[in-house]
């Protein structure tokens, strides 16, 4: 396969005037994002709006920066995101309208709109069916997501409990899957505690919002029943007690992330943007962001989200970890076994390189690329 093109800028600015907003507009032009006929078709821009306390998420200005293109082309653009699985400040609608909003996301600010793309409750969706998929043959994708003519991904890429980072795949994918959606690629194992390790800490039980962890016999237990699978608990601890029994199911979900993004793309234009920056060890639908892992690296741009995500990836893993970090923690463990893998030693019980080999192998994009610098 040819190999696709992905365009990078670094955050250095001097003193001609250049914003990053205005840096970001030139990537996004230099990469071909005017190449996209936008004259009076409904654009959908998916970004995460940030879980409430946590400040890692993308400045509303970028928002803005890619809202500003789509209008010079013709375009009607709005913000979007589907609610979440879990309880928090991005339930349902109303909520998470409130939250953008608190984070700054508002058509003042942004300059379009904000529509959150499966409804009041999360009920509000799509069935897509998925060609060549192993896992989920048809997706449950937000209705305001596939009633847009065009979709634009503006991800900011981090670390990531599960899948080891979060990018455009990410963001499209279990982005833009509805609670339902979101319930299905979580279906495939669910996390329990090894109580020998259990440091009573109940870091654990606040991060959850099923209300499955009980602390009756002094450590930890998940409740089954209850438990949705989404494995934040996971990330929550520092002690490395919890974990998914089963061996590939992390695997299963970076897979089937990549065929809920395919169910996306799929048959319309798309585009796709990362800014690699405050890259904390855990997704922004945490009510916190721990210190960066790795030093800023810049924004990048491309047609292909494969090669976006694969470019992101490689920048990240030439860079050297960032002190007083998750990461460096535990580096400097006397037993930390090292993986030279600056995502899996961040944590340990992710996979990450399945979701991109899937996702090539599906026809959504290809891991080869050139990098544009500009």
């Amino acid at each position: 396969m040819e190999k696709s093109k992905v365009y990078f800028t670094d955050f250095r600015t001097n003193y001609n005037g250049t914003s990053m907003p205005e840096k970001l507009k030139r990537l996004c032009r230099k990469a071909g994002i005017t190449s996209i006929d936008m004259q009076n078709k409904f654009v959908a821009i998916k970004i995460h709006f940030g879980e409430l306390g946590n400040v890692a998420y993308l400045r509303p200005n970028y928002a803005k920066a890619v809202a500003d293109i789509v209008k010079e082309c013709g375009g009607k653009p709005f913000l979007t995101d589907c609610n979440t699985l879990y309880p928090g400040s991005r339930k349902n609608a109303l909520d998470h309208l409130s939250c953008a909003q608190e984070n700054g996301f508002n058509e003042i600010t942004t300059g379009c709109h904000v529509i959150i793309a499966d409804g009041l409750r999360g009920t509000d969706d799509v069935i897509v069916p998925v060609e060549g998929a192993e896992y989920c043959k048809e997706a449950y994708i937000g209705r305001a997501v596939m009633d847009a003519d065009i979709v634009i991904s503006l991800n900011h890429f981090k670390g990531h409990e599960a899948t080891g980072f979060g990018g455009a795949l990410k963001n499209l994918g279990m982005g833009c899957g509805s609670r339902a959606g979101k319930m299905h690629q979580h279906n495939q194992g669910k996390p329990v505690v090894n109580q020998e390790l259990c440091k009573n800490c109940r870091r654990c039980a606040k991060e959850c919002g099923s209300d499955a962890i009980s602390y009756d016999s002094g450590k930890a237990f998940i409740n089954q029943d209850l438990c949705k699978g989404c494995g934040r608990c996971i990330g929550a601890c520092s002690f490395d007690a919890i974990y998914n029994p089963n061996s590939n199911a992390n695997e299963i979900l970076g897979c089937k992330i990549a065929e809920y993004t395919k169910a996306v793309v799929h048959g319309r234009p798309s585009f796709h943007i990362s800014l690699v920056c405050d890259i904390s060890p855990n997704c922004d639908c945490h009510g916190e962001n721990d210190a960066p892992i790795l030093p800023d690296v810049g924004m990048f741009a491309s047609f292909d989200p494969v090669a976006l995500d694969q470019a992101c990836v490689d920048a990240c893993l030439k860079s050297e970890p960032m002190p007083n970090s998750q990461l460096s923690d535990n580096l400097a463990k006397p037993d930390w076994h090292h993986h030279h893998d600056h995502f899996l030693d961040s944590n340990p019980n992710i996979r990450w390189k399945e979701t991109l080999e899937h996702a090539e192998k599906i026809g959504i994009g290809t891991r080869q690329y050139e990098l544009v610098t500009m």
